[in-house]
């Protein structure tokens, strides 16, 4: 559960008023591209919010949040909660899930605190309030002496500071508001919320052409390619194995490669995430064409042709 959220990267933190919104609610989320939610128990409408989501949207990753009881906890669960967050760490409510095999995620704002945690046998965190709290400079902090902890940071995310939050490797993943105002599902505005929503998943993959790909016959063909786009546009050639790059944004291949008429590299700040939401969208990838450095995803191609061409992801 816990790895799905962090592939998902943002979870939508919901304070829904009127539980009879929940399957609209639910319906804008997955539509946007964030089949997920921690709908917080501060509303009378939580429960009932959160069995018409699972029960619409058995798939989607719905959470129960702001949960500080034991009875809570197994309101929700019945409800149909896949894990739970709460703003602090009570340990009675940890030990309460693990006995009934719920994943959950506690606050944290301290050292002392995520010692608790792993006293606990917990590795996955939340950080609450986040900005208020010292915001990712804290993070990093305190973060080093714990070198398998992550931290879910809420309270102040937006789309101004996600993707900081996001680049450090010990970001399990971020919840945040902002997709949902209150003002929007007040107005019953799910339009609103499914744009929100489908602009945040937009910022934090950042998808942006790297190169296009030109197949070759052979590597004379090549260079004679290279050589007059670096002529017309005052490139510089740049002579590989493989290839001949003009410049940076052209790569000749010496020979005939992937895609009929070539291939496309997109590059994207989080390349597993990325992979991620792209195949819940449908799309398959090559996993024989996996770059993976020092354990990590650097490229992969997809499966298929579009257009005529092959088209594959880089890590920026």
């Amino acid at each position: 559960m816990m790895q799905q959220l962090s592939l998902m990267g943002i979870v939508p933190v919901i304070a829904i008023q009127d539980a009879n919104d929940a399957e609209q609610l639910a319906a804008a989320l997955c539509e946007g591209g964030l089949p997920c939610a921690e709908v917080t128990f501060r509303t009378a409408a939580a429960e009932e919010a959160i069995r018409r989501m699972t029960h619409a949207f058995p798939d989607m990753l719905v959470g129960a949040g702001t949960v500080l009881t034991e009875e809570q906890v197994d309101r929700a669960v019945k409800a149909g909660a896949k894990f739970i967050v709460s703003p602090g760490l009570n340990p009675a409510v940890v030990r309460h899930c693990q006995e009934i095999g719920v994943p959950v995620c506690p606050g944290t704002a301290n050292p002392s605190d995520v010692e608790a945690a792993l006293s606990l046998g917990l590795k996955n965190v939340k950080f609450f309030p986040a900005e208020a709290a010292g915001g990712l400079k804290y993070i990093k902090a305190i973060a080093a002496p714990y070198v398998d902890v992550r931290f879910m940071p809420t309270g102040g995310i937006n789309e101004k500071n996600l993707l900081d939050y996001l680049s450090f490797r010990k970001i399990l993943c971020c919840g945040g508001s902002w997709m949902v105002p209150a003002d929007a599902l007040a107005a019953k505005d799910f339009d609103r919320i499914r744009q929100l929503t489908a602009s945040a998943v937009q910022l934090m993959l950042g998808f942006e052409i790297a190169h296009v790909g030109i197949n070759s016959a052979d590597e004379a063909e090549a260079m004679e390619t290279a050589t007059r786009l670096c002529t017309l546009f005052g490139w510089p050639v740049k002579v590989g194995n493989k290839s001949i790059f003009a410049g940076s944004a052209v790569e000749v291949m010496k020979m005939p490669f992937l895609g009929t008429k070539g291939h496309i590299g997109i590059r994207t700040n989080f390349i597993e995430r990325a992979k991620f939401h792209l195949e819940r969208r449908g799309f398959v990838f090559d996993e024989s064409s996996a770059n993976i450095k020092d354990g990590e995803l650097k490229a992969i191609y997809l499966k298929d042709e579009i257009g005529g061409f092959a088209f594959h992801l880089l890590q920026k």
